[in-house]
């Protein structure tokens, strides 16, 4: 008996990596053809389902995001209930775009000359006007020294170490002071 061929071990690093791509690459063409299969076999359903929930403007938006999601998902060629798992991604989706929604800011600028000539503009005057109203109606229902550190904070652009030296307040007055006003006046103007 050889030496050489008593230990002889076929070479083992050359096979793994030539058969790694292969792998891959029936893993990525399975996946394709289960999203295919899933698109077409789901996309109706899910397209109603979207609507009832986000109304028929939306609803495609939201649809190709959910397939987006699903396309990247590692379990997408072993899905056992692919219904399930696509109303879970659109629950996802709809809770995702109801969080982007609320936390949405709206700037409406509040000095806005009155020579407007489009309806736009004007739509956005009247608002601006509006909010200046109402934000003003808000800040008049503070008590007078709660108003007054507010203003000199928020329109002088005092500090709050220069409104307790102008008024003769401790820091902590102060900070009591403005986070009573903003809290009203957050309460104030949520409301409508």
């Amino acid at each position: 008996m050889n030496v050489f061929s008593a230990t002889r071990r076929p070479c083992s690093h050359t096979a793994p990596s030539a058969q790694a791509p292969v792998k891959a690459a029936r893993s990525s063409d399975r996946s394709r053809a289960a999203l295919d299969v899933l698109f077409r076999s789901e996309r109706a359903w899910l397209l109603a389902f979207l609507r009832r929930r986000v109304g028929h403007e939306d609803a495609e938006d939201l649809l190709q995001e959910v397939f987006l999601r699903a396309a990247t998902s590692r379990h997408l060629g072993e899905l056992r209930n692919p219904g399930g798992f696509l109303c879970r991604i659109a629950q996802t989706v709809i809770a995702d775009r109801a969080r982007r929604t609320r936390c949405r800011i709206w700037t409406v600028p509040i000095e806005v000359d009155g020579h407007t000539c489009c309806d736009g503009e004007q739509e956005a005057r009247l608002l601006a006007e509006a909010a200046e109203i109402e934000f003003e109606t808000a800040l008049n229902e503070l008590p007078e020294k709660t108003r007054k550190v507010f203003r000199l904070n928020r329109s002088v652009r005092l500090t709050y170490r220069e409104i307790q030296d102008e008024l003769g307040l401790s820091c902590g007055g102060v900070e009591y002071h403005m986070m009573k006003a903003l809290a009203h006046l957050r309460s104030a103007l949520a409301s409508d």
